[in-house]
């Protein structure tokens, strides 16, 4: 009895789950639908199957005149940098501020934590990167983004600094370490699901930012995809095929990114929470 009523929550439990997650592909289903039917099909915005032929040409239509692969080069660049910058720093950062636990350190400590909860007030930050001569530039963006992303990167590896003993650092020393050896070679190996959840978090989140492009780059050749569907949309907004196909090929790499990377955000959020 008892296992035949813990069968029937499971059943239950799976279909819910079930449930939810077609609910939650409707959304995907439907740009992918639609990005393959002609214009006048794709006016609907329905869910019906695309009718033959397939209407492949819509992305090579979005790629030549959305101007796709410039903006794609343009965001890879964009959040490469910021993942280079972000991850590196926020990790010498974590060590120095884990490690050693002065009032100074804990002090600074809660200081760039502080930048998660914080909004970004736009009207000061233009007249700074006008004063530094990085507005409308592509080391002023990598830049930006990198401090935007660099409080939660911070805090997410300080958390594992920390469950990294010390006694490591001390038998490193003994044996002929310098400090920096120590880092790259000792600490640094040691922090592979949190550098790799700050990678993965950071470029997700880097490659979907809209508003700091929008207001810091003013050509278009520099925009990257996010912007690129915003413009895309506002010339094409009647052509509903179009518009899902850019918006499909604008997600892809996200898409890819995530399911590659899922696994190391999961281990990373997870691992050290148990002592071994």
């Amino acid at each position: 009895m008892i296992k035949s009523k813990k069968l029937i929550q499971s059943v239950i439990r799976n279909l819910i789950a079930w449930i939810f997650s077609a609910i939650c592909l409707i959304p995907l289903l439907l740009i992918i639908f639609n990005s393959l039917k002609d214009k006048k099909a794709a006016a609907g915005m329905n869910l019906k199957f695309p009718a033959l032929p397939i209407q492949w040409e819509n992305f090579g239509i979005v790629i030549e005149k959305g101007k796709l692969l410039t903006s794609f080069l343009n965001s890879l660049l964009y959040s490469a940098g910021s993942v280079i910058l972000c991850v590196f720093f926020a990790a010498l950062a974590a060590y120095v501020l884990s490690r050693n636990q002065t009032k100074l350190n804990n002090f600074l400590y809660m200081f760039i934590v502080l930048g998660i909860t914080l909004p970004i007030n736009y009207v000061a930050l233009t007249k700074v990167l006008q004063f530094l001569h990085l507005n409308n530039t592509a080391g002023g963006i990598i830049l930006l983004y990198t401090a935007m992303q660099l409080p939660f990167m911070t805090f997410l590896i300080h958390g594992f600094v920390a469950k990294v003993p010390g006694d490591l650092d001390e038998a490193a020393v003994i044996d002929g370490c310098g400090p920096y050896r120590l880092f790259f070679l000792v600490v640094l190996p040691m922090l592979k699901p949190a550098i790799a959840t700050a990678t993965v978090l950071t470029f997700l989140n880097t490659w979907n930012e809209f508003v700091s492009p929008l207001y810091f780059l003013n050509r278009t050749e520099q925009w990257p995809m996010t912007l690129s569907v915003y413009n895309f949309f506002g010339m094409y907004f009647k052509d509903w095929n179009l518009v899902c196909a850019d918006i499909l090929l604008t997600s892809l790499p996200v898409l890819i990114v995530y399911l590659f990377g899922q696994r190391y955000i999961v281990s990373g959020m997870t691992a050290g929470a148990v002592k071994g």
